[in-house]
């Protein structure tokens, strides 16, 4: 029997499209190998959102060309689409396929190939690629369902519009099938998207994110639907009420914030600016007062002043969050930031995340600190713990059957999370 093996790097967006090319591969008559030694065929499946992980890839493909040298390796998405030549001429690769012909993947490997490169004009492609990501690495309680690709924001910093093209969203009837059949095996699926506050906004569908949720709740039985990040101008009054008034809807919301200074904001091309931003936080919080509120942060930003990180870190400060993601800016060639002037020296970059991420764990702290002695809806893990709806881990008392959903009153904290209260002394030797 012929094998692959795919391999995803990224997202969860990029975990979707790995499963999704599996369901291909394996209905073209391929079967799954254990890992990419016995695969005849391995399929790298590729992010680019920074320098970094085209490192990473790189150092894949000779870890895989040496440990299986017969192996075609063939590699896909992100990194695929945006520098096929330079990942051509490395060393064991046999086919680069970027994301423009990733639907075509299973007939490129059925018909003759040698160092051949598919990519073409990313903004051209309609189709969606999604399948349900059921097993993600070190969860497989929660699966993640892709609903919307592609972007239209154009960030100075951002290489991801010119990589996954314009915004798509999923058919509504496929979402809903799809989450009917994972509600009869899961009970909480995650909503994910490359930049999903925009399904639904195609020239007529005439439906926002909101509506959707109004279906799947209708419409299918599962028991917690929870939204991965969403840009700050589509947590919309309509969405954050609905989401504050259904227990089926959990108490998390991603907004990425990337800097707190109107001035960078603008640099860097969002289209909002701090006191929009405040707005939609502090809207959250008074819709839930126990919601889990999350946000990117990116510091050293080419030309950010100490005044301009100082008005991102007071904002941070007196925002609600329990929780951030600190990333220093790296540069990401295409994009315009990349050649701006004034770019920070990384000295600077990484003291500046350190003070934003001990003020993140602080943050932290404090509000897993406040929910000690509530009582928590979760969803149990396959690993002893499970996770609130508010996006805290919970250290279970006791054994637990995986995938249900339950309610635990909390005894305290871990290093990193909380811990269920236990009626019964726990013996130490």
């Amino acid at each position: 029997m012929r094998k692959f093996h795919v391999t995803n790097f990224g997202c969860r967006a990029s975990q979707a499209d790995g499963a999704a090319i599996e369901g291909l591969l394996a209905k073209s008559g391929l079967t799954p190998a254990a890992d990419h030694k016995s695969a005849e065929f391995v399929i790298l499946n590729t992010c680019t959102v920074t320098a970094a992980a085209d490192d990473e890839l790189r150092q894949v493909i000779r870890r895989v060309h040496r440990e299986n040298p017969d192996a075609s390796i063939v590699v896909t998405g992100c990194y695929a689409q945006r520098a096929p030549e330079e990942i051509s001429g490395l060393p064991g690769v046999s086919l680069v396929v970027g994301n423009s012909h990733k639907t075509k993947i299973a007939e490129l490997l059925a018909a003759p190939y040698h160092g051949e490169v598919h990519v073409g004009d990313i903004f051209e492609p309609t189709e969606f690629l999604a399948t349900p990501v059921e097993e993600a690495a070190g969860d497989r309680s929660r699966p993640n369902l892709k609903i919307q690709d592609g972007c239209p924001n154009r960030c100075s910093f951002c290489i991801i519009p010119y990589v996954r093209g314009n915004s798509r969203s999923a058919p509504i009837q496929q979402v809903v099938d799809q989450v009917r059949d994972l509600a009869s095996r899961y009970a909480e699926v995650v909503l994910t998207g490359i930049n999903l506050g925009r399904w639904g906004r195609e020239a007529g569908m005439r439906m926002r994110l909101a509506d959707l949720l109004r279906i799947l709740l209708a419409e299918t039985d599962i028991q917690r639907l929870r939204l991965s990040s969403v840009e700050p101008m589509d947590w919309t009054d309509d969405l954050l009420q609905l989401m504050a008034d259904s227990p089926r809807i959990a108490k998390h919301m991603h907004a990425p914030l990337q800097s707190g200074s109107d001035t960078v904001l603008r640099r860097m091309h969002r289209k909002y600016r701090p006191h929009h931003y405040e707005s939609r936080i502090r809207l959250a919080r008074e819709l839930m007062p126990h919601a889990a509120i999350g946000a990117d942060v990116m510091v050293g930003f080419p030309g950010e002043t100490h005044d301009e990180f100082e008005q991102t870190r007071a904002l941070i400060d007196r925002l609600p969050f329990t929780y951030l993601h600190i990333f220093p800016y790296s540069e990401r060639p295409g994009t315009p930031a990349a050649e701006a002037e004034g770019q920070i020296p990384w000295q600077i970059r990484r003291e500046r995340g350190r003070i934003l991420k001990t003020l993140g764990q602080q943050k932290n702290r404090a509000f897993r600190e406040s929910q000690v002695g509530r009582t928590l809806s979760v969803v149990t893990l396959h690993n002893g713990e499970a996770m609130a709806s508010n996006y805290i881990t919970v250290e279970l008392a006791s054994t637990r059957p995986v995938r249900s959903l339950m309610e635990v009153r909390v005894g305290g904290l871990t290093d990193t999370g909380l811990r269920e209260h236990c009626d019964f002394p726990v013996l130490t030797i």
